[in-house]
């Protein structure tokens, strides 16, 4: 039991039983398996990013562009693809490479200035969240891309991407099923790697990871370009999914995976966190947000209640922490 009680999601586990219990109790239409699979596929497009988030901010970092980075991605490929008239996959080639370019450089500055990443990546999120929306309106003429659900190659794209899976007893998205599978790729590398080692230790003293060995800087350039693939897979799945894509969306949701991560366990300050419990934060915040719904509450308490909780799970992360500390 005291093993149990000093791990990271402990915290996490037991509200998300509790508001679980309650929707269930109060809400006839959450007790059924399609508004479940509801919850799941809103879980899971916050929960996919959330996973790079929190492997980052173990790392000691913040990234503040993730949620503009995953429309821009997801408006590359769309605008390249139709304007050029190309098959979608190379779209999908290129927004990686943009993916993987803004994670670096967001890592690069970050190290090779010393300037804070809450800092640099808010330049990020500023910067990309002016090229969505000039750059589209200027191509378009609209705020939004063009339909490319005629474009070859659509097809198989929206199978990986954005299709309906039947599990016999449900349907849901295919990226609840990409979301569990990041998940436990990302807990095995945080839990079983050498890697999973260099990150706890980035995050905890950079200083001290420095003086041992640890490759601080080839570390936390590689968690910001995680990052960035992650959110590049969800521009891909929304792009897929709706066939055209809005430039203003993505804007707020940094925050979200962030509370996410910090709801799992994971500290503000680095070197303690778990991506399990990132996942839970995000199936919270999946609950809440359809829970609400189902429930017939007004929705504009929706924020309230996430910033209630985000108080709630720092102090008792604070709390597990310290338990843990006294443990040793």
């Amino acid at each position: 039991m005291a093993r149990i009680l000093t791990r990271p999601e402990i915290g996490a586990v037991a509200a998300a039983i509790a508001i679980f219990i309650f929707f269930f109790a109060i809400a006839p239409p959450f007790r059924t398996f399609p508004s479940f699979a509801t919850v799941l596929y809103a879980s899971s497009t916050i929960g996919i990013v959330a996973v790079g988030v929190a492997l980052l901010m173990i790392g000691g970092e913040f990234d503040l562009s993730a949620g503009v980075s995953v429309v821009t991605c997801a408006l590359t490929a769309a605008l390249i693809t139709y304007q050029l008239s190309l098959n979608v996959w190379a779209g999908v080639l290129i927004s990686l490479l943009v993916a993987l370019a803004i994670g670096f450089v967001n890592g690069y500055l970050v190290i090779r200035t010393g300037i804070p990443s809450f800092l640099i990546t808010l330049s990020t999120f500023f910067m990309l969240r002016g090229v969505n929306l000039g750059v589209t309106k200027a191509v378009t003429g609209t705020v939004a891309s063009d339909n490319i659900s005629e474009l070859d190659g659509f097809g198989l794209a929206h199978a990986i991407f954005a299709s309906d899976i039947n599990l016999g007893f449900m349907t849901v998205k295919i990226t609840v099923l990409w979301w569990l599978l990041f998940v436990a790729i990302g807990t095995w590398v945080l839990l079983r790697t050498r890697v999973g080692n260099w990150i706890f230790a980035s995050g905890g003293n950079a200083a001290s990871a420095r003086a041992v060995g640890v490759p601080v800087a080839k570390v936390k350039i590689g968690l910001f370009m995680a990052v960035a693939v992650l959110g590049w897979f969800l521009g891909m799945h929304l792009l897929f999914n709706f066939s055209s894509v809005q430039s203003g969306l993505g804007i707020g949701n940094e925050f979200i995976y962030i509370i996410a991560a910090v709801v799992g366990g994971t500290l503000l300050t680095g070197g303690y966190g778990s991506v399990i419990g990132a996942a839970v934060g995000a199936f919270i915040f999946g609950m809440t947000t359809q829970g609400i719904v189902f429930a017939g509450f007004d929705p504009n308490w929706f924020y309230t209640f996430l910033g209630a909780m985000l108080l709630l799970a720092v102090l008792v992360n604070l709390y597990v922490k310290n338990y843990a500390l006294t443990r040793k």
